[in-house]
Parts: C-alpha cells; sequence; structure tokens
C-alpha cells in the first residue's frame, strides 16, 4: 500500500477545505493517523508520535509534523508508506531519499542521494538565500504521470527520473529539479504567470548539470532537449502566450497550463535574458527579487522591475528599450519571429513565422514585432551584440565580399527564441564554407543551420535544395549530435511508416550510407567493444538509438547483423544487457529478422517485466515482425490475453503504426471492431482509423476507408474523421511533392 498526494494546480480543496489559491499563502500544522507498520511523512520533520485505539480495539499511529513556513496549498504534500530510504545531511540539514525496499538495497538511490545535497548548496550559492527547511525527503513512486513534484519538504518523482540501476550509467537521467526557490519561496500571483516558477527551473536545471560537468555541451543539449522541441510547437496562430490574462480560467484549463510553453519556451527566455544581459547581472537581478519576495508573491512585472534596477546600476549593458518592453514583447505575444538576413545589402528583417506559409500571409494577425537581440559570428569571430528593434533595419557591419573567407551566422549557440533565414548568396556561402572547412563553424551552428534550413524548407521560407546542399559535407561530420539533427529531419516517422513504396528509399540509401560510413564505424566499434566509454557522453547517449536505427533501416547488413547478435546473447543470457540507448531498436530488429520463436521469447519477458517503460519497450518491439500471422496473433492477445489485456499501451495502434501491420490492423479491426472498442475505447477507435489511414492520397481512397468504418461510428464521429482524412489526405500530397523534389536532386547528387 503506497499513499502520495498531489495537490498542485488545485487539488488541496479534495483534501482539506481552503481557499485553494497560490496567493493565499498560509502555514499548515500535518496530523495522520496510520497503521503503525506504515511510515508518514509530509513537508515538515515529525514533531511526535503516540498511540490511539480505535472501537474495534485496533491499535494506530498518530504522526504529527512540525508547522510549515507560509506556503500556497499547492505545495502541501503527504505520503503514508513502507518504504526503506538512504539518507546524509548537507550543511547541518538531513536529506532522505526513499524508495522501494528492493531499490534501496540495490543501490538505485545512491546517485539521487549524493546530487541532491551539492545541488542545494549550489542553488544557495548563486541566489544567496539558504534553504529554508530543516529537512528534505524525496520519494520514488513507481509511477507518478508529472515526472516530479517540488513540494516543499517532501519532493515526489516518477522512480524512472530517481532512481539509477549501476547499468543506468548509459542514460540521459542524470538530472535534478531546481524548483525550490522558483516556485516555493516566491509563488506566482496567479497560474496565467506559472512559467516563473517552471520557465526559471527548467533553465537552471542545466546550470547544475554544467556545475557538476563543466565541460558539459549545454548549448547543443539545451537545444536537443528544449528548444528544437518548442520550436517546432510555436507559431504564429498558436492561441497560448507564455504568460495569459488572468480571465474566467475554468479549473481544467489551469491544468492545461502546465504545458512545452510553460517549460521549454520559459526556459528558453531565461536563457535569452541571460544571454544578452551576462552572467552576473543576471543572477544579481534574480537575487534581488527572490529576496524581496520570500514567502510572498510575485508577478512578471515584478521581476521584470528587479531586472531593471540591475541594469540601471550599471553602464557596461546598454539596452534598446526597459526590460519590461523588450521581455513583454516575447511573452505576451504567441509565436517567434524568422529572422532574415541580407548579406550582400546587410538589411535585416523579422516576420511572424507561420506554420506552410503561404505567400502575403503576414496579415493573418495583428503580431507586433518583437524586440530581437542579435548575437552574431562573422568569420568565425564573436561580433558585439545588435538589436533588432522593428521590422526591418541595416547592418552594413554584416554585409560579405564575394571573398570565400567572408560568410556571418546570426544567434551564436542559438540562445535567441528565433529561426534565423538567410538570402541565397548567404546560405551558399556557409555551404561553400561547410564543404571546404566545416570544422570552421562551431557544433552548435553546424547544427543550427541544419535545422533551420530543413525547418523553414518544410514551411516554404526556403527551396527544399537549398536545405539539401547542405548535407553534402556529411562524409565529413564526425559529431553525432549534427548527425542526429541531419537525420530527424531528413528520415522522419512518416517516410519510415511507408517509404519501401516511393522511389526516394534507394537513393536515400545510396547517398546516406556513403556519408554515414566514418560516424557508423566510430560507434559501431564503441557498442561492440566497451559501450561504458559512452558513460559521460551525454550528446552520443542521446543520439545513438536514432543513427543505429536509421542505420538498419537503410539496410546495412553490418548493422542488422549486430542486432540480431545483440538479441539472442541477451535472450540467452539475460546479464548480458543490450546497451540502454539502442536497446529499443535492437530488440525491434530481433525480432523482425527472427521467427515466432524470438517472439515468444520476448512475450514471455514482458509477462514478467514490472517497470512501464520496459514494457512499452517490448510491447513495441513486437509489433516489428514482418510475419502477417505473428502480428494477427499478437492483435488477438491484446483484446484477450493476460497480461496484455492489463496494459495501458494501444497494441492495435502500435501494430497499425508499422509497415506491415497497417495491411494486418486493417482487416482485424473489420472483423474485431466492437471489441477494440471496448478494450480501448470509441477514440482510440477514431485514432486507429487516422493511423490505418495514413498514407491515403486520393477522396477515392478516403470513400473507401469511410465505407470501411461506415458501421463502427455515430453520425457526429463520421463528420469528424472525414475532416481529419481529408486533411491527412492534404497533407501527404504536399508531402510527396516535397518527397519527388528530394529524389529529384538525390538523383543529381547521388
Amino acid at each position: 500500500v503506497l499513499i502520495a498526494s498531489q495537490l498542485e494546480p488545485t487539488f488541496a480543496r479534495f483534501v482539506f477545505p481552503c481557499f485553494d489559491e497560490p496567493a493565499l499563502k498560509a502555514t499548515f500544522n500535518i496530523t495522520i493517523i496510520h497503521h503503525p507498520s506504515y511510515v508518514a511523512l509530509s513537508n515538515m520533520p515529525k514533531l511526535g508520535q503516540s498511540e490511539k485505539e480505535d472501537v474495534n480495539g485496533s491499535k494506530w499511529t498518530v504522526t504529527t509534523f512540525s508547522t510549515t513556513p507560509h506556503m500556497p496549498t499547492y505545495l502541501v504534500a503527504f505520503v503514508i508508506c513502507d518504504y526503506h530510504h538512504v539518507n546524509r545531511t548537507e550543511r547541518g540539514k538531513e536529506i532522505r531519499i526513499w524508495a522501494r525496499k528492493d531499490a534501496i538495497a540495490s543501490g538505485n538511490a545512491d546517485f539521487a542521494l549524493n546530487i541532491t545535497g551539492p545541488t542545494f548548496s549550489f542553488l544557495e550559492d548563486l541566489v544567496n538565500i539558504s534553504y529554508s527547511l530543516p529537512k528534505t525527503d524525496i520519494i520514488a513512486l513507481p509511477s507518478f504521470d508529472n515526472h516530479a513534484m517540488e513540494n516543499w519538504g517532501l519532493m515526489v518523482f516518477d522512480e524512472s527520473v530517481l532512481l539509477l540501476e549501476p547499468k543506468d550509467q548509459l542514460t540521459e537521467k542524470k538530472t535534478l529539479i531546481a524548483n525550490i526557490w522558483f516556485g516555493n519561496l516566491v509563488t506566482m500571483n496567479w497560474w496565467n504567470n506559472v512559467w516563473l516558477k517552471e520557465g526559471f527551473a527548467s533553465y537552471f536545471e542545466y546550470e547544475v548539470m554544467n556545475y557538476f560537468n563543466p565541460k558539459f555541451p549545454r548549448n547543443e543539449v539545451f537545444f536537443s532537449n528544449i528548444l528544437r522541441n518548442v520550436l517546432r510547437e510555436d507559431h504564429a496562430l498558436v492561441t497560448r502566450a507564455l504568460a495569459m490574462k488572468v480571465e474566467n480560467f475554468k479549473t481544467s484549463e489551469i491544468e492545461e497550463l502546465f504545458d512545452i510553453f510553460v517549460y521549454s519556451k520559459g526556459a528558453s527566455m531565461a536563457r535569452m535574458l541571460s544571454s544578452f544581459l551576462n552572467k552576473h547581472l543576471f543572477v544579481s537581478a534574480l537575487k534581488s527579487y527572490l529576496k524581496t519576495f520570500s514567502y510572498s508573491n510575485a508577478e512578471q512585472d515584478d521581476l521584470w522591475r528587479h531586472f531593471q534596477m540591475a541594469i540601471d546600476d550599471q553602464s557596461t549593458v546598454i539596452l534598446p528599450a526597459t526590460i519590461k518592453n523588450i521581455m513583454d514583447s516575447w511573452t505576451h505575444q504567441s509565436g517567434f519571429p524568422v529572422i532574415t538576413l541580407n548579406v550582400s545589402t546587410g538589411i535585416m528583417k523579422q516576420e511572424p513565422f507561420y506554420l506552410e506559409k503561404v505567400k502575403n500571409q503576414t496579415l493573418l494577425t495583428d503580431n507586433g514585432t518583437w524586440i530581437v537581440p542579435i548575437l552574431w559570428m562573422k568569420n568565425g569571430i564573436t561580433q558585439s551584440l545588435v538589436w533588432l528593434d522593428q521590422s526591418s533595419k541595416v547592418f552594413p557591419e554584416m554585409q560579405v565580399s564575394d571573398s570565400d573567407h567572408d560568410w556571418v551566422i546570426l544567434n551564436l549557440n542559438m540562445t535567441g527564441y528565433y529561426r534565423v533565414n538567410y538570402d541565397k548568396l548567404g546560405w551558399k556561402k556557409l555551404n561553400q564554407l561547410l564543404e571546404k572547412d566545416p570544422k570552421a563553424i562551431p557544433i552548435i551552428h553546424r547544427l543550427q543551420l541544419i535545422d533551420d534550413a530543413f525547418f523553414l524548407s518544410k514551411n516554404n521560407y526556403i527551396e527544399i535544395e537549398t536545405a539539401l546542399e547542405l548535407t553534402k559535407y556529411l562524409a565529413e561530420e564526425d559529431e553525432i549530435i549534427v548527425w542526429h539533427t541531419v537525420l530527424v529531419n531528413l528520415v522522419t516517422k512518416d517516410l519510415v511508416s511507408d517509404v519501401k513504396n516511393s522511389d526516394l528509399y534507394p537513393l536515400l540509401k545510396k547517398y546516406l550510407l556513403k556519408r554515414l560510413n566514418s560516424i557508423w564505424n566510430i560507434y559501431v566499434t564503441i557498442i561492440r567493444e566497451n559501450m561504458l566509454l559512452l558513460q559521460d557522453d551525454y550528446l552520443a547517449l542521446i543520439s545513438l538509438e536514432k543513427l543505429f536505427g536509421t542505420v538498419c533501416w537503410l539496410g546495412l547488413e553490418d548493422c542488422l547483423q549486430l542486432s540480431k547478435e545483440l538479441f539472442a546473447k541477451w535472450v540467452d543470457h539475460p546479464e548480458n544487457e543490450i546497451p540502454y540507448p539502442i536497446k529499443g531498436v535492437v530488440l525491434c530488429y530481433g525480432i523482425a529478422l527472427g521467427s515466432d520463436k524470438e517472439w515468444d521469447i520476448l512475450s514471455n519477458i514482458y509477462t514478467n517485466a514490472t517497470k512501464e517503460e520496459e514494457k512499452f519497450q517490448l510491447a513495441y518491439a513486437m509489433s516489428c515482425s514482418k510475419d502477417p500471422w505473428i502480428l494477427n496473433r499478437y492483435m488477438e492477445y491484446a483484446l484477450s490475453a493476460s497480461p496484455f489485456t492489463s496494459n495501458e499501451t494501444n497494441i492495435i495502434e502500435v501494430v497499425a503504426a508499422s509497415d506491415v501491420g497497417w495491411y494486418v490492423a486493417k482487416d482485424f479491426l473489420v472483423n474485431n471492431w466492437q471489441a477494440v472498442s471496448k478494450r480501448y475505447g470509441t477514440q482510440s477507435l477514431i485514432n486507429l482509423i487516422y493511423t490505418v489511414g495514413r498514407a491515403i492520397t486520393t477522396d477515392t481512397q478516403i470513400e473507401e476507408l469511410q465505407q470501411f468504418f461506415s458501421n463502427m461510428l455515430e453520425e457526429d464521429q463520421r463528420i469528424k474523421v472525414h475532416t481529419k482524412l481529408q486533411t491527412i489526405k492534404n497533407e501527404n500530397l504536399k508531402n510527396k511533392k516535397r518527397r519527388d523534389r528530394m529524389a529529384e536532386w538525390l538523383r543529381r547528387n547521388t
């Protein structure tokens, strides 16, 4: 038995009567009555314990806790469990990590224990404010949807985030949250400014990682984990600005505010602010803000006021406007700008980014302009910061001559929250440089050029050929993170699921394998000889899966053989762990290249698996079979056989998403749709129709599908499905045009 609370944002009202608002802080005296064989934990240390007898004569333990500091209701926390713990003291305060007894005994909590104290100390020293509670308990829950919650004095984590098995040295999990100061000590006035705590906390996670590991490639990691993902979601027509107006939110809408914008756009704002000020100014403004508002509440303008005070106190950093005006231009409107530099004239302009821009689209929204900090380099030398504070401006210093040695890159270290475009000459210069001397461009900017170019071409800002030209040099690219960016952009999910039908695959195979050769040889040697070499190579850990998966998908014999070997070794002797970063790929190819024998082995392992993460990986791998009858049997199991029936993963959807499974799932659905609907719900039935219809390109195909599924749906659902299938069709037609142009380019360049 395990009971743990999660009261953020609006659930304290279900536990005790209260004014459940972040601005209404109070102190809390908590008493828990529980069975004597369990431990009770709360925000504060235990004050006392007594015994109580109920009417049946059973004995209960009464645990009381010290009074909390002034804090909002959402931070109140309690846990009742029979867990064990490990502990240590940091600056006189006890830290305990609680987890399942076997996890504690195996040392899985040791990493968290050893890093929590130093993390607190680093942050205390940074902001010059002591952690104000006498103790910290951190507990690992078997499954916790929020992943982590910074309850004051009793932090809660999903165990997949907190616990590290010795074999998990090869994982990118090593991070803990820096939320205590931004949220607990100073709370936002209301949820519309929740980014003030979540955004800054997410940003400081990277500062903490950098502190513990000065060689940590912070720019590349921030781009890969945070910036790339949020730039893919944000655009001019998103109805979501970072700071929202306080309107009459429904309670359910408050929960929806905890989205990618709050965490990732928020972190990007903090990082951009830090980069155009400087570290010292940034931190001193935060110190003053945290000190002033300790134990109380603040809003966005309070933060800007403290930044302005810090700026007014010095004369080195000169800004084109007040901090409030600069930052409001980013937090009060949705989307981000595309900055285009014409290197022949030095004219730079900004425009709001639109998904799949059409000509003259700028009229669609009333987005104002942004006040944009432009950090940049010319010919490899960092230049001084300039500002684009209107829709266009001339920067004569950014013009380049015809000389080969003259080139410009904007958005130094990608600290600005925008995409960069150049005129034809600007792209051509960078392309020539990549072919001649790729190392002249820093890693983060090789990533940036490729990601910006593919992203802008997909959305009609530049031609796809401009982006493809940047890949010619790749045989010389030995940084796996740059390769990762290339492959994420070139070998997309929709391509993988139906490419074998297109003429793109053989061309891409020839073009990429020729260039992948040297990076593949570097990493395949490490995989074969000693994976532990990668334990501190964060970029390799986040990139290896895509590299390995793509090379196998392109059919390189060496990759397929290695997958078979690693799979077989692991099946025979489970202590021969498949390296964590490539485990998903190896399991998939182990099944794809095997028979029902391998499939049954995996199915047995699945039956005994306890961790959600592992079960999902196995469920996915079992859908990789190329045998229709195996996939059919798998879907039957999903509806009728334990343990598949208790699993959350929609196995029918997983099968339908694979290339062979697509055919099998369609027929299976026709015969079993009622059982599927009963097992996974009507909405999943609708999602399945979209998965099965993912490759449609004609109205006839839509009609066929509609007839196919007509008796499964209500009238209103049919209309909704028809509209969505039309959208999928149009998307596919656009993709087909894009692929035809890619194929044409590859023919000329392979």
